[in-house]
Parts: C-alpha cells; structure tokens; sequence
C-alpha cells in the first residue's frame, strides 16, 4: 500500500500526531533520498527537512541529496534504493524543471518508497498544479504545470489562505472543474494511504468552484 505525505512547512517541528503516524508508515529506514529544489544551491539544502525527521525520531543509515553534483544516472539508482523519498521544499519551478530532466518522475512513482514533500515538493507531487503570481510564483502569466501524478488530484501548499480564500477560490476555479484541489497553509499536511486520505491542520478541498474545509483527522 503505497504511502504519500504533501506537507506545508513547519517552523518548528512535525505536530506528535503527525510524527506518530510518521513513526508507523516509515518502518525501512535503510536510505532517505531527498530531491532538491534549488539544485544547483549546495550549502544546508534539506537540512530543515531532515531537521524535522530527526526531531520525530526517524533516523536513516544512509542519506542523499540529488542535486547537480549528482549524475542522472546515479540519481536514478538512489531513488530505485530508497526508503523514503523527500521532494524539498523551495523553488517550485526549479523543481518541476529538475524532476523532468533527470526523468525522476516515473522512477518515484514505480518506487514502494514512502513519497513525502513539503511545500513545493508537495505541489509537485500532485498530478498537476496552477503556477500564478498570485501565489508569489515568478511568472506573468498563470498557466497549469504537470506533477509526478502520484495522486488524481491537484495540491496548493504553504499558502496563507485563511487571509485569501476569496483570491485562492478565484484562481483556482476553472482548475476545480477538472480536477479536486487540497489547499493548505504551513503546519497542515495531507497524507494518502492507499485509498484513504488523512488531514492535518487548516486544508481546504476546492472541487467544482466550491470550497470547504475538511476536518482534521490526524
């Protein structure tokens, strides 16, 4: 049963419920692969997201980074290796640009690794997403991205939404008629086991131009 975290950003550490259920999903801990988002930064690049995992005490033996200093073909034997997979948070278009030219993508999603990303790695996760400068995206026009698609449905993360749900309900609506949209702000996660999708802090669905909040049940 394959095992998805789409994670906001936490300026402390993971809540105990969500390190609990943390706990429970990572049993290999043998190789965590984090995936950059600004590859070609080296300096402390992961350092807050492997921060957070060793505060949920959840310790690897090995631990990579794929970034520029990695040859795509070694990056490609770290994923087939891996335990976890760790999309990073950061520049989201970086990312998605980086996921295509390593041909990452179908690597992570034929992996029975636990799948995690936060912020802009959680969006990338998604099947696809909308890409707006009323989103703080550097772009002038919006226009709609592809994920890795590990899941059917599209995901906005680490967004202030509590202040704009007008603007985010706005944007997003002609993308809502195709496709459900899970919204959160930082310190929220979304997590899909199997068929079954877990909620953690304030997400919101957006679906057919509509928007609720979902109850928390982490």
């Amino acid at each position: 049963m394959k095992t998805h975290y789409y994670l906001g950003w936490f300026n402390n550490f993971f809540p105990e419920n969500l390190g609990r259920v943390l706990q429970e999903d990572i049993i290999d801990r043998k190789s965590l692969a984090m995936i950059s988002s600004n590859p070609s930064i080296y300096e402390d690049d992961g350092a807050t997201e492997r921060s957070w995992l060793d505060q949920a005490g959840i310790m690897f033996d090995e631990y990579h980074l794929i970034n520029y200093r990695v040859q795509k073909e070694d990056a490609q034997t770290i994923i087939q290796n891996a335990s976890v997979i760790f999309l990073l948070g950061g520049n989201i278009l970086n990312l998605n640009g980086f996921l295509m030219e390593y041909e990452l993508s179908d690597s992570i999603k034929k992996s029975n690794a636990v799948v995690m990303g936060a912020s802009a790695g959680a969006i990338n996760m998604s099947a696809k997403w909308l890409c707006s400068k009323n989103f703080g995206d550097e772009v002038e026009m919006s226009s709609v991205y592809y994920g890795i698609g590990l899941d059917n449905f599209s995901v906005l993360s680490h967004f202030d939404l509590e202040n704009n749900i007008a603007l985010v309900q706005s944007e997003l609506s002609l993308l809502s008629e195709e496709i459900n949209i899970y919204a959160s702000n930082k310190d929220c996660a979304l997590r899909v086991k199997g068929d079954k999708i877990n909620v953690l802090g304030n997400v919101f669905l957006i679906s057919h131009s509509k928007i609720q909040k979902l109850d928390e049940t982490l």
